[in-house]
């Protein structure tokens, strides 16, 4: 685990600071509290996938090459190899258009990741993803968007707070493990306030 860490920090330090290796071992700490609760859950599948889960970013590249590099070095069975496949592809919110989380193992991932996208961490990372891609902090006249396809939610350039209405706010009651649900509420309750305060500052 220690050499995967090493190999997967280098990888996430090219990435902007909503996206690098703090923000690994931020969701490595939210699965590591849903794995208290979920005793059945295989641990070894669930903190590899954690470790591997933004590797292959869509924001960040179009090939899997690293991320598959990566898991044939695991020495792992093959089942065990395409379970941790099946976990990260199942991460995603892609617009709302997520696939199934199939497994506990897929679910605690999910769960995690998730959490560090919400509450005070979530808006920091928001904002900072924001900038590293030049994004408006708000538009008063943009319209949040409830139905979307993958492309249409990667595509459009929508301001930093248009994301909270697109995916952040919606994510409470996406969660799907009662552990994650628990500490969903607190974060999002945060980012609420956040949002009247904002709206407040600028004369919304």
């Amino acid at each position: 685990m220690d050499y995967l860490m090493s190999k997967v920090r280098e990888i996430y330090e090219q990435f902007d600071a909503s996206h690098d290796f703090q923000h690994i071992e931020r969701v490595y700490q939210n699965a590591l509290a849903i794995l208290h609760t979920e005793p059945a859950a295989d641990a070894e599948v669930v903190k590899i996938a954690v470790l591997l889960h933004d590797v292959s970013d869509k924001k960040y590249t179009d090939s899997k090459e690293q991320e598959e590099q990566l898991i044939a070095e695991l020495p792992v069975s093959e089942e065990k190899k395409q379970h941790i496949r099946d976990c990260i592809a199942q991460v995603s919110f892609n617009g709302g258009n997520e696939l199934e989380a199939t497994s506990m193992e897929a679910k605690i991932v999910r769960d995690a990741d998730r959490l560090d996208a919400i509450g005070a961490i979530g808006i920091a990372r928001t904002f900072a993803y924001g900038g590293a891609k030049d994004r408006k902090l708000y538009d008063k006249d943009e319209e949040a968007r409830t139905n979307m396809s993958e492309s249409e939610y990667r595509q459009k350039n929508t301001s930093s707070v248009t994301h909270f209405y697109e995916k952040l706010l919606l994510l409470k009651d996406l969660m799907v493990t009662e552990k994650g649900k628990q500490m969903a509420l607190e974060r999002h309750q945060f980012m609420e306030s956040f949002l009247q305060q904002l709206q407040h500052e600028i004369g919304q």
